[in-house]
């Protein structure tokens, strides 16, 4: 089950959505952007204070599902909507786009919200992608990434403090290191189509960027 979350940050820092999404959601004034673009309204969901009066009932009335929640509350409305779609479906491949380019705090407390105990388990199925960037999560193991054709950067992102980090096929590498606290290992590079890391402890981010 492939899943897009679609938040309110601007819609010119989407990616090229080619990918056919099988559930399509609309946070806030991200169902906006969804209509906009053609895509379908599946879920819609959020306070919708950042919307209209028109607006809301575009949204209200085109989307198959509306789930309503008041403006104040201890979730972000992008929390809501991954809280909801793990719990109806919890096997699914969510992306993540509109939660970039946009207010910083929004950025963090979505960058941050996998290392949630109810989310973190899910995390290596959660990606965040705009129009220069994918991150995507991963958990103690040994991994292969492959590359992106448009991207040329790499960068391990430890969230947390991480254990015998071990970055190798790439252009820097690591041989079991120590990570004590939040640390960006930026502007790696690929030497092939694959890299490898390997960590027995912790939460790291892998973006893949390129320049604008």
């Amino acid at each position: 089950m492939n899943v897009l979350l679609a938040a309110g940050g601007p819609i010119s820092k989407w990616p090229n959505l080619i990918r056919q999404y099988e559930v399509y959601v609309g946070i806030d004034r991200g169902g906006l952007f969804l209509q906009q673009k053609g895509f379908p309204l599946d879920i819609a969901i959020g306070d919708f204070d950042s919307l209209n009066a028109q607006e809301r009932e575009n949204i209200f009335s085109s989307a198959n599902k509306v789930v309503s929640s008041p403006a104040v509350k201890d979730d972000t409305d992008t929390q809501l909507a991954l809280d909801l779609i793990l719990k109806e479906y919890p096997d699914a491949d969510i992306t993540v786009v509109g939660s970039t380019g946009g207010r910083i705090d929004h950025f963090l407390a979505n960058l941050w919200m996998v290392l949630e105990p109810r989310f973190c388990k899910h995390s290596q199925s959660i990606c965040i992608r705009d129009d220069q960037n994918t991150i995507s999560f991963l958990l103690p193991g040994e991994h292969i990434i492959t590359k992106e054709s448009d991207k040329q950067y790499l960068a391990y992102c430890c969230l947390t403090p991480v254990s015998n980090l071990t970055l190798s096929k790439s252009k820097y590498t690591l041989d079991n290191q120590e990570i004590l606290y939040p640390t960006s290992y930026a502007s790696n590079e690929f030497i092939g189509q694959h890299a490898e890391v390997s960590f027995s402890k912790g939460v790291l981010a892998v973006i893949q960027s390129k320049d604008s």
